[in-house]
């Protein structure tokens, strides 16, 4: 259900907002006689997801439903965090759309319900759940399969739509995710000590679970700018590219301990790409372009086939699947090409764009911001979104929690720099065995 929602229903909502955009920043997308036929589309979509929000007792959908006949009898009640935690978005823009608060009412019911199932003690969620008895099968706590998006669409969710209690959560995992998954020094360009790292750790008590992280935690870095914590994601970020470095591409998993993979396949994973770019665009560090141009080039030599690009089975031999990824086009190379794409109307049209998890493009505009059914939304039962204290930030409390610093405070001279001082460089270099 997640890849449908967010794959066909994000992009066909994406594109009914940039045919109908009085602005046409990109040139004329308008078409002749438009009626609306996307956004028909999108609802019928929707529509026939809903049956997956039915006859669970948590409110945690269903991980799939047949288009045509709704879910199978013999449907599985396990779901990852990430699947049923990450609908906010496109949901949210339908409802907001349409006027009509069904579809926002069951994602938001969701993430409501998945937050009321974090740890009492650290705060963290669990990676897989059960929608019916609401107990933990899976109690991995990380930032990658199986949690990634849950953490991005609570913020972007803010983003998107002016929703406190979106900011509030998100403010409260963040912390959470500081205090028991954080590994390293304190800060990121100073000091003595291991280079910051995100590790996995029992959701319960926070203790060490495994020693490898997945390639699609690379995407952290790139959430981290969204929220300032630009010092963080610098060093984050240096992680992973000297680990593609390495290898001339990400490995599905990789072992910090054993300095090896622990899964050798590539397939062609935007993750890095977009932590890249959006580091670009908060610190012009030509620095990022280096970093494009050498996934780019390993791109071109590792994976190019005659017909397409070639998901990597072995990131060392570079034996190659005869599969090519959808997000490689959708994201992987959206990323790359606005990276160099300096005038591209997504920077210079002075809209505000927001990137959906699947990489569509939206607008972040006063529109999407209007809810009224807002009030109805914030007496949903359920505990507190911050804690059972009952204690609710004010207004300006309501600021996202950086680690160590913001963006504000990354100076100019900065600029033509090294990111991240040399000896900080090779030590992380020294970690992932390149040197």
């Amino acid at each position: 259900m997640r890849w449908i929602h967010l794959q066909v229903l994000g992009s066909l909502l994406s594109a009914h907002r940039i045919i109908t955009d009085s602005k046409q920043p990109f040139g004329d997308m308008t078409i002749k006689d438009y009626d609306n036929e996307l956004l028909h589309m999108a609802r019928d979509l929707a529509v026939r997801l809903l049956p997956a929000f039915e006859n669970t007792r948590t409110g945690i959908p269903y991980p799939r439903v047949n288009l045509k006949t709704g879910v199978p009898p013999d449907s599985n009640n396990e779901t990852c965090t990430a699947g049923a935690g990450s609908l906010l978005v496109e949901f949210g823009i339908l409802s907001r759309l349409l006027g009509d608060s069904t579809f926002e009412w069951v994602a938001r019911r969701a993430v409501k319900a998945l937050w009321n199932l974090r740890s009492n003690d650290t705060g963290l969620l669990g990676n897989v759940v059960n929608i019916q008895t609401g107990h933990w099968v899976g109690k991995q706590s990380g930032l990658g399969a199986g949690l990634d998006s849950f953490y991005e669409y609570l913020l972007k969710s803010y983003i998107l739509f002016g929703e406190k209690e979106d900011l509030e959560m998100f403010n409260a995992v963040y912390k959470s995710i500081q205090n028991y998954l954080r590994r390293g020094r304190e800060a990121c360009n100073e000091g003595e000590g291991d280079p910051p790292l995100y590790v996995n750790v029992n959701m319960f008590s926070g203790q060490l679970m495994n020693t490898w992280i997945d390639s699609l935690q690379a995407f952290f870095p790139g959430l981290q700018v969204l929220i300032g914590d630009v010092e963080d994601a610098i060093c984050l970020h240096a992680f992973y590219y000297a680990i593609w470095k390495r290898y001339g591409a990400l490995p599905e998993r990789y072992n910090w301990q054993l300095q090896a993979p622990d899964v050798l396949f590539y397939p062609l994973r935007p993750e890095l790409v977009e932590s890249t770019y959006l580091l670009y665009q908060a610190t012009k560090n030509p620095f990022y372009l280096h970093v494009g141009m050498d996934i780019l080039q390993s791109l071109e030599k590792y994976t190019k086939v005659k017909c397409g690009y070639a998901t990597l089975h072995h990131v060392i031999d570079k034996s190659k699947e005869d599969r090519m990824e959808s997000f490689f086009l959708s994201e992987t190379c959206k990323y790359l090409y606005l990276l160099f794409d300096e005038e591209n109307p997504v920077h210079k049209s002075g809209t505000r764009y927001m990137f959906t998890t699947e990489g569509h493009i939206v607008s972040v505009d006063a529109h999407l911001r209007e809810s009224p059914w807002k009030e109805f939304f914030s007496e949903e039962g359920g505990r507190d979104p911050v804690g059972k204290s009952g204690h609710r930030p004010r207004p300006h409390e309501l600021k996202v929690i950086n680690s160590s610093s913001n963006c504000n405070r990354v100076p100019d001279e900065r600029r033509y720099s090294l990111p991240l001082k040399s000896v900080y460089m090779r030590q992380i270099d020294q970690m992932v065995g390149l040197i």
